[in-house]
This record gives structure tokens, sequence and C-alpha cells, in this order.
């Protein structure tokens, strides 16, 4: 039963990236970490889905002492890194804990965002992780959808 527990995540990853639409088509996008976050990477995945965006995160790694399981938050900003909007256009924080790939590798996240791949891809927007509220509520990685 725990290996299916698992394996979920990367099927549903699988299932959403064969039921998408639009050619198939999907960007990488790499998350540069922010000065609290130094050292790590990130990247994230963004593929269409019928009216919506699939997002697929992996994270190298957190500030130290942000504690387990891990909790991170994701918002899509209208703007950049460099000049975000005042607030986000995408809360996507219904779920937030994340998924241990293996110990020597990161963390996982997947995320729907309600906006179609279109949208994000010409509206300059910026994907932003955040530390939960209890590990300080900081930007930990941002990067411009293009």
């Amino acid at each position: 039963m725990k290996m299916r527990l698992l394996m979920a995540p990367p099927v549903l990853a699988a299932l959403y990236a064969c039921a998408s639409t639009g050619g198939g088509e999907s960007i990488n996008i790499d998350l540069q970490a922010t000065q609290r976050n130094a050292g790590r990477i990130a990247q994230a995945t963004l593929s269409p889905v019928d009216d919506k965006t699939y997002i697929t995160v992996f994270v190298s790694g957190v500030p130290q002492g942000t504690t387990r399981p891990l909790r991170l938050y994701t918002f899509i900003y209208p703007g950049t890194c460099a000049n975000p909007g005042a607030k986000p256009a995408y809360e996507l924080n219904d779920t937030v804990v994340t998924h241990r790939r293996s110990r020597a590798d990161g963390w996982s996240l997947y995320k729907m965002v309600p906006a179609p791949f279109a949208t994000l891809r010409s509206g300059g927007y910026s994907i932003v992780l955040r530390t939960s509220p209890a590990d300080g509520d900081y930007d930990i990685f941002c990067g411009d959808i293009k």
C-alpha cells in the first residue's frame, strides 16, 4: 500500500500530461533561490491541461531549520521576480505539503492553476515559492514565466 501512495504524484503528473491539450507543449522554468536560500536550485514545469495549467515543482533544498514535513506555499504573481505585482494573481495553497523524492534528492510539489497555459505564458507572470508562516513566511525561490 505504501508503494501506491508514494507513486501517486508521478502517476498523476503523467496522467495530466497525457490529458493535456494544446499540442502537448510544456515549459521548464529555472527558479532562482533568494538570499534566504542561497545555493539551492529549483525548477517548475508548466503544462497545458484543457483550460488550466498543471505545475510540477522540484526543490533541492530549503533554509536550515525549516520544519518537516516540508510545507511550501506557491503563488503566481503578475510581473517579474524583479518587479512583482502588489498581490498574487493566483494562490495555489489548497495543498502545501511536499513529496520527498528520495533521501538524496529534494522535494516535489504538484499544483493546478485555474488559468490557461497561454495566458500564463503571454501575461508577464512569475512563480514564487514561500516557506510556511511557521517558518517565517519567506520567499525562497522565484522564476519568471516566459
